[in-house]
C-alpha cells in the first residue's frame, strides 16, 4: 500500500530538523514539511484549514476545543515553549517598580488571546496578585478568533499602523508585554527597561516552585484527516518524538558544537540539573503541570466557557507518553 501523502507546516527549529530533510520520516506518511513562520501558519490553518498538519497556538486550539467545535486534534507535541517574565517592559517614566504597580496602568499586548499573553497574565495573577481587570489593555492586532471577552476585561484596538514598542517609549502605553522583544528596547531606548531585569533566575525559581514551563504551541491534525485515517496521529507523533530526540542527541556533542554558543555545554547542563535528562519534554506527564495552567487562565480569562480537561485536548493514542529514544541520551 502506498504512503499517505500529508502536508505539515511548521517553524524552522532544530527539533523538527530531521523530519524537514528526511532523516525522520513518520511510518506510512510521505510528509510534505512546509516550513513557514507561526504567526502564518496560524492564520491559514484558522482561516482555511490549508495544511493537513500544522504547529497551533495552543491557547487558540483551546479556545475551539471550548467552544466545542474544534476543526483540529492534537497531538501532545510542543515545537515552542518560553518562559515569559523577560518579556515585560515598561516605561521608566510610569513609575513602575514591581508587578503590583501595574494595577491602573495601561498596558499593552500583541494580542489578547495569544498563548503567550495567557500565561503572562496568569502569571501577573497567581503569582503578583495583578488580575487581568486591574489593566487597561491595548491589543496591537485583530484577534485570530474574534472571541467575546468578559465585561470587566477594559481591552481597545491600537492605531492602524501603529507599532506597540513606540508607543511603550511615548509614554502613550505605561507598559507592554510582547511576545519578542520590542524594537524600541533593542535600539536601546532610554526609558524602555525590563520589568523583570533578573528574569532568568525568577524563571529557575518559578519552575522550581511549579513545574510551569510555558507551552506556547503544540501540532494539530485537519480533523477530517484524523477522523479518515486516525492512525496518523501516533505515527506522526512518535516521529516528532524521534526527530526531537535526534535534535538534543546532537545539541549535546558540544566538543563540536552544533549550535552557536560559546557555552553551549554549561548551560546544557543547567538545563538538564533544572529540568531533567529531556529538557525539552513532548507528551502528557512531564509536562501536566504547564498543560493545566494554560486550561485555567483560559477559562478564568474567559477564552473557555468551561475549563477544558487535557484529555479533550489530545488524540487517544498519544495519550501514553513516548519513551526518549533508545540510546539519544545516555
Amino acid at each position: 500500500m502506498a504512503n499517505l501523502r500529508l502536508t505539515f507546516a511548521c517553524g524552522p527549529y532544530d527539533r523538527t530538523q530531521a523530519l524537514r530533510d528526511g532523516t525522520i520520516r513518520p511510518e506510512g506518511i510521505d510528509l510534505t514539511y512546509i516550513n513557514l513562520q507561526p504567526a502564518e501558519i496560524f492564520w491559514r490553518m484558522l482561516q482555511y484549514k490549508e495544511f493537513d498538519a500544522s504547529e497551533m497556538s495552543l491557547s487558540n486550539y483551546t479556545t475551539l476545543v471550548g467552544a466545542g467545535h474544534a476543526p483540529f486534534v492534537a497531538i501532545p507535541v510542543f515545537p515552542s515553549r518560553v518562559f515569559r517574565h523577560g518579556y515585560f517592559f515598561v516605561n521608566t517614566q510610569k513609575g513602575i517598580q514591581k508587578p503590583s504597580d501595574l494595577k491602573g496602568k495601561r498596558g499593552g499586548v500583541p494580542e489578547y488571546s495569544m498563548t503567550a499573553a495567557v500565561y503572562a497574565r496568569g502569571l501577573l495573577e497567581h503569582e503578583y496578585g495583578v488580575k487581568p481587570s486591574d489593566i487597561e489593555w491595548v491589543q496591537g492586532r485583530a484577534d485570530r478568533l474574534g472571541h467575546a471577552l468578559p465585561a470587566n476585561i477594559r481591552l481597545t484596538q491600537a492605531p492602524a499602523g501603529t507599532e506597540l514598542g513606540d508607543m511603550l517609549e511615548r509614554g502613550e502605553l505605561d507598559f507592554l508585554f510582547s511576545a519578542n522583544n520590542p524594537l524600541s528596547f533593542r535600539r536601546g531606548a532610554p526609558n524602555v527597561r525590563r520589568l523583570f531585569p533578573n528574569y532568568r533566575e525568577l524563571e529557575q525559581d518559578y519552575y522550581r516552585r511549579t513545574k510551569i514551563y510555558p507551552i506556547m504551541h503544540t501540532v494539530v491534525i485537519r480533523r477530517d484527516v484524523y477522523e479518515r485515517d486516525p492512525w496518523v496521529a501516533l505515527n506522526l507523533y512518535k516521529a516528532l518524538c524521534r526527530a526531537k530526540d535526534y535534535a538534543l542527541h546532537l545539541v549535546r556533542e558540544t566538543g563540536s558544537p552544533k549550535a552557536s554558543f560559546a557555552w553551549l555545554q554549561p548551560l546544557i547542563e543547567e538545563e538538564r540539573a533544572i529540568i531533567g535528562n529531556d529538557w525539552y519534554p513532548y507528551g502528557i506527564e512531564a509536562n501536566r503541570p504547564s498543560i493545566e495552567a494554560l486550561l485555567q487562565y483560559t477559562h478564568e480569562h474567559g477564552l473557555t466557557p468551561r475549563r477544558v480537561k487535557i484529555e479533550e485536548l489530545f488524540a487517544p493514542s498519544t495519550m501514553r507518553d513516548i519513551p526518549l529514544s533508545e540510546g539519544q541520551l545516555v
